[in-house]
């Protein structure tokens, strides 16, 4: 009763898997991962043993076949499991036992794997390989791509309920104390991987840094508008006068921690993150002005 895919990005030094399924909290079973080690999915009668123990095969050196095949050698329910594995290497295996429930299958190649059962077809592992192939962005945005893909071709033929995406990178967890770059869950929701790419763009909103070349300087018009801002959020009392000062530059750093934009910031500088400013201005819209209540025009008659 659900979908699947493990990925590697070569580049980014990232393993992630994303899922979807008629389940409540896929995320809680379904994806595995660890740095310089794999991925792993584990579904279909889940066997969640293979996640710890296929990761510990994988962090010593275990290609993902040979993990997969250790995996399913000392399981006597392998027949109605369904696994997906990418190594430390990106080489990809998968597998579907053959009591899953129809239809149920999967497929590979480079750097990724994907996996279903009771789904309405074959169409939706193939849209699902197809949809990463084809998608842009990190990831974190291909996996989920590829879980849309995989809904529009047919998905879960019970429908849907819950979806998942987890990333790991060396140190990429919150302060770099952890590897979890990225864990985001929609547990229970009508549409859930609609709302879980709503969850994965604000994370890049919090947690992206801007390029240094990307930042635009605080000129008068700026200033005025994070006044206006900070004023309306109650943060600054003073008036609009477009110039950045320290009392204007207070009030928008206290914002600043209230919306937790820090990692977007340049704190100290006279120059602003324009997605940081364009989310304050969502945040904070400018207030149309009001026309004259209860005037009417009349023509007079000659």
């Amino acid at each position: 009763m659900t979908f699947s895919i493990v990925a590697y990005d070569l580049a980014a030094k990232e393993w992630g898997v994303a899922t979807q399924s008629k389940f409540l909290a896929v995320g809680a079973v379904v994806p595995w991962a660890s740095a310089n080690a794999g991925a792993i999915a584990t579904q279909s009668y889940a066997n969640t043993a293979f996640g710890p123990r296929g990761l510990e095969m994988l962090a010593q050196g275990m290609s993902a076949t040979e993990t997969l095949d250790r995996l399913l050698a000392a399981d006597e329910g392998r027949e109605q499991r369904q696994v997906g594995i990418v190594d430390r290497e990106g080489r990809a295996a998968t597998f579907t036992g053959s009591t899953c429930h129809v239809w149920a299958g999967s497929l590979s190649g480079s750097t990724f794997a994907v996996q279903g059962n009771i789904l309405v077809s074959a169409a939706t592992v193939e849209a699902l390989a197809s949809g990463f192939e084809s998608a842009r962005g990190e990831l974190a945005d291909r996996l989920v791509a590829a879980l849309l893909a995989g809904q529009k071709a047919g998905g879960d033929r019970r429908g849907q309920q819950s979806a998942a995406v987890l990333i790991v990178r060396e140190k990429g967890g919150y302060a770099g104390f952890n590897d979890r770059y990225l864990d985001l869950r929609v547990d229970d929701a009508a549409h859930p991987i609609e709302r879980l790419q709503d969850l994965v763009e604000l994370h890049h909103l919090y947690f992206g840094k801007p390029v240094p070349e990307s930042l635009v300087p605080i000129d008068k018009k700026i200033a005025r508008e994070l006044q206006r801002i900070a004023t309306q959020a109650q943060q600054y009392h003073g008036l609009l006068t477009g110039e950045y000062d320290a009392a204007t530059r207070a009030a928008v750093e206290g914002l600043i921690g209230i919306e937790n934009l820090e990692d977007r910031w340049p704190f100290g500088s006279e120059k602003i993150d324009p997605v940081a400013l364009k989310f304050l201005q969502k945040a904070y819209p400018a207030k149309k002005p009001r026309g004259r209540a209860g005037v009417k025009k009349t023509t007079r008659k000659k």
